[in-house]
């Protein structure tokens, strides 16, 4: 008679056991995704806000520089679009050549008081490129190697000029790139002339290379010695032929 009652209990799990471990189970998988929709809202909300602040950060450099050249750009010989300083015509250099033109030579006198006060609030420095077009040397200007040397030696004549009517040669260097970044198709002389130009920018001061660092740069060339450095992103300045 026992054994006949002990087979017939019943010895299932309760529902009720069950149905607590399945919310548990569901409870704990809520929470974490909710978590994990917190942390992504908070990252995304980290991004924009840093995003926000470069942007006005670069505003107000943006308005800093304009302030510092109100005198130059009212002359009307000097422009300033998105952060690009630019000189129109043919002021700097006369064709194939790198001799500083004297109406060249008066505006970038202009732009030697305003430029030194800015550079003085933000800590930065001049990067000084020269650029030509596509169009090879004349064979009968020996004065010039190639497109490299050309727009080198532009870039040095406008750094050197720049320093002896006042700019400190500690924030002022030259960049050269030939012709390897048009601004414009070189398939006519409109385009070509908008290539051949020299170019100035207010730019962070370069990092210095740890050894043994690798990283990407550019040839610059300093008004003295010629040595490498990096070099940071440029500004327009349109120039002569």
């Amino acid at each position: 008679m026992r054994e006949d009652i002990d087979a017939g209990a019943d010895t299932s799990v309760p529902v009720w056991a069950v149905f607590g471990d399945l919310m548990a189970v569901l409870l704990g998988a809520f929470v974490l995704v909710l978590v994990a929709v917190i942390g992504l809202q908070l990252e995304l909300s980290a991004q924009l806000k840093s995003e926000v602040e470069q942007r006005q950060v670069e505003q107000k450099r943006l308005q800093t520089l304009e302030q510092a050249l109100a005198g130059p750009l009212a002359s009307g010989r000097v422009t300033l679009v998105d952060g690009r300083i630019g000189i129109s015509g043919s002021v700097l250099f006369a064709l194939n050549s790198a001799e500083l033109q004297p109406e060249g030579r008066e505006v970038l006198k202009s732009l030697i008081e305003p430029l030194s006060n800015y550079l003085q609030q933000r800590g930065e420095v001049l990067m000084v490129s020269g650029f030509t077009d596509d169009q090879q040397v004349r064979g009968t200007n020996r004065r010039f190697a190639d497109n490299w040397d050309l727009s080198a030696q532009r870039a040095l004549t406008v750094t050197r000029a720049l320093i002896e009517d006042g700019v400190a040669p500690d924030t002022v260097f030259a960049a050269a790139f030939g012709s390897s970044q048009p601004v414009s198709p070189n398939s006519d002389e409109e385009g070509r002339a908008k290539n051949r130009r020299v170019e100035i920018a207010p730019v962070p001061r370069p990092r210095v290379h740890a050894q043994g660092d690798t990283g990407p740069a550019r040839a610059v060339v300093t008004p003295s010695s010629g040595a490498l450095d990096p070099a940071p992103a440029a500004t327009a300045v349109d120039s002569a032929p």
